[in-house]
């Protein structure tokens, strides 16, 4: 009778385990979006609050800033002198509550969270130059949850408005010959394409860009790239060019994404619906391709916390589809947390290909300075 009893308790929890999973698959977005998405209506914050670009404390990263994590480097890469390049970074959403739509600068969970990016994305850039990261008040993560909500824009738009103030700043500050090579994640790729639109394009400036890595966020090769002036980089040596990816185990489902991709107008105006999404191969630097995990340098694997993350090469393959996204095969061992909803590696887009991306800066660098 006991044993019966336990057999009954064990069908009990399956059937309840098995339901709790369909729920969360029929229901993922709704769910999502009542964790993250803010009830309040949108409200600028004061202008008191707003990052001084002229000032150390309004940059994450900048030269000659005292623990600037965008130096740190897994414990098998020496340092080496930087190359002439300024980088301009903009890390992605940090910012989780719905309690507001912008990130206030002084966040402490955001701001840690701000350092653990640099750390495993703009460090890939540290041999091609010196990296500048600005903080600003991002939009939170639940104004991409949101698509076609007037308070999400407003957000977005708001957290633009300090990128832009850094980015005028930062290339002020460079010489007029240095190159320049921009790279963002997730919100600050989009931010990064606005930038492109806004500051480069047809503009002195937009000879000296080396590449735009716009990672992590759905670019349409026809809505978007139209509008940038720049095209896709189809090879390792290209310069003058943008690379995108965005990482799927298998099955991948990117259902999230294409619900923004689709209900969404690109920067020509024109919508973004049935139109593909770029891909270039980090593996390779080649825009539509595949690669074995023998082409892979070296990810982060994250041990116990980013910074004793190992660099182990040859663990990840990488292949575009012809929607645009990146496949990585299997789900990759080590990068087990922070997966989220359809397979979606997101949070490792750079940390995947770590040695991979400070390769193919470095080579597109110099390929920019044999030409000029």
């Amino acid at each position: 009778m006991l044993a019966r009893r336990f057999l009954y308790l064990v069908v009990i929890l399956i059937v309840l385990t098995l339901a709790a999973g369909l729920a969360w698959t029929l229901m993922q977005d709704r769910l999502m979006r009542m964790a993250f998405v803010p009830s309040a209506s949108f409200a600028p914050m004061p202008d008191a609050s707003a990052p001084d670009y002229a000032t150390a404390d309004a940059w994450l990263a900048r030269p000659g800033l005292a623990n600037d994590p965008t130096r740190w480097l897994p414990a098998d890469v020496a340092a080496k002198a930087p190359g002439r390049a300024a980088i301009f970074y903009i890390a992605p959403t940090t910012y989780l509550s719905r309690d507001q739509w912008n990130a206030p600068l002084d966040d402490a969970g955001a701001n840690g969270r701000l350092r653990l990016f640099a750390q495993s994305q703009a460090s890939a850039f540290t041999d091609a130059g010196t990296v500048w990261a600005p903080r600003y008040r991002q939009a939170t993560l639940g104004a991409f949850l949101a698509a076609g909500d007037d308070r999400s824009q407003a957000a977005i738009d708001f957290a633009y408005g300090d990128v832009l103030r850094a980015f005028d700043a930062f290339v002020a500050a460079q010489p007029a010959d240095r190159p320049i090579i921009l790279a963002g994640h997730s919100q600050g790729a989009l931010h990064l394409l606005r930038l492109l639109q806004e500051r480069a394009r047809g503009t002195a400036l937009r000879r000296r860009v080396v590449a735009v890595y716009a990672i992590g966020w759905p670019i349409s090769l026809t809505a978007d790239l139209l509008a940038l002036g720049l095209p896709t980089c189809q090879s390792a040596g290209d310069f003058g060019c943008i690379i995108g990816w965005q990482s799927f185990a298998e099955p991948a489902d990117p259902r999230l994404i294409r619900a923004y991709f689709d209900e969404s107008r690109g920067l020509t105006g024109q919508p973004r619906h049935g139109t593909a999404m770029l891909c270039v191969n980090p593996l390779t630097g080649h825009a539509g391709d595949a690669a074995p995990a023998s082409a892979n340098r070296g990810a982060l694997v994250p041990d116990a916390g980013l910074a004793s993350a190992r660099l182990v090469p040859g663990r990840v393959p990488a292949r575009c589809t012809a929607e645009g996204l990146l496949l990585i095969g299997p789900p990759p061992a080590g990068f087990d947390a922070y997966v989220l909803p359809g397979n979606n590696y997101h949070v490792f887009d750079y940390a995947l290909f770590w040695a991979n991306v400070r390769a193919d800066a470095t080579a597109r660098l110099a390929a920019y300075e044999a030409h000029r």
